[in-house]
């Protein structure tokens, strides 16, 4: 299984355009929304500065990129060429493909965050304590980990040539929804109420409580831990459903 994670993760590092998007492009788009910002001004609701609160929500948009479309396409590829069956013919065990593929986006999603904080602190000087930029970068971290179990998913539920308009569309639904790319104090009331469920809300939520120096809000560690749950179970059901088929 070592060797595999391995394989995974060198092919992911040669990948130049996947680490474009993944890890510089999230960095461009924060300077790009917060690049003219007023340093000063909050924004209603949270007590957070637009560079402050953009600089978690492009962070997370990182990861998603990392975890989520690493993780989609290549499956989905790699069933559609025979690479999975091949691999079901040697000894390693299912778990240990899934924990390949999603040590693999985690590995590249770190640097996605960190390329962030640095661009926000050098740039916009964010300052955060020392355990907050810690605390902030596990918290993000970890929280990506329910979307690669949603890019696992999505790998065994689409074919090759679909996986890409489906990934697509959930991933910038998820982006849009869920206030990565502007605040949702920006919606109209009722997509507010909307988007408090979907779990990129919750997963930036995280790490704006951080930066207010506050708990993570228990609503929001519970909608996370239903929607992994839900993605870990649709994946684990699909990778079932696609081996018995083979």
């Amino acid at each position: 299984m070592n060797g595999l994670i391995k394989l995974e993760l060198t092919r992911a590092l040669r990948n130049r355009k996947f680490l474009f998007f993944s890890v510089i492009y999230p960095s461009v788009l924060f300077l790009l929304i917060a690049g003219s910002a007023d340093s000063t001004t909050k924004i209603d609701g949270t007590g957070l500065t637009l560079p402050t609160y953009m600089m978690v929500s492009m962070a997370s948009f990182g990861a998603l990129t990392a975890v989520l479309m690493g993780n989609s396409e290549r499956i989905a590829k790699e069933r559609q060429n025979g690479w999975v069956r091949q691999l079901r013919l040697t000894s390693l065990p299912g778990r240990g493909f899934v924990l390949a593929k999603t040590a693999s986006a985690a590995v590249v999603s770190l640097p996605s965050i960190v390329v962030v904080f640095v661009v926000a602190a050098t740039v916009k000087h964010v300052r955060l304590d020392a355990w907050q930029w810690l605390v902030l970068t596990a918290a993000i971290w970890a929280g990506s980990l329910v979307f690669a179990a949603l890019g696992v998913a999505l790998g065994y539920l689409a074919s090759g040539d679909a996986v890409r308009p489906i990934t697509m569309i959930t991933y910038f639904g998820l982006s849009i929804l869920g206030g990565l790319w502007m605040p949702t104090a920006t919606f109209p009331e009722w997509l507010q109420q909307i988007s408090k469920w979907v779990p990129t809300h919750a997963y930036a939520a995280l790490g704006q409580a951080i930066e207010q120096n506050q708990a993570p809000h228990a609503e929001d560690i519970a909608v996370l831990a239903v929607y992994f749950a839900l993605f870990t179970g649709g994946a684990a059901w699909l990778y079932r459903k696609d081996t018995l088929k083979a």
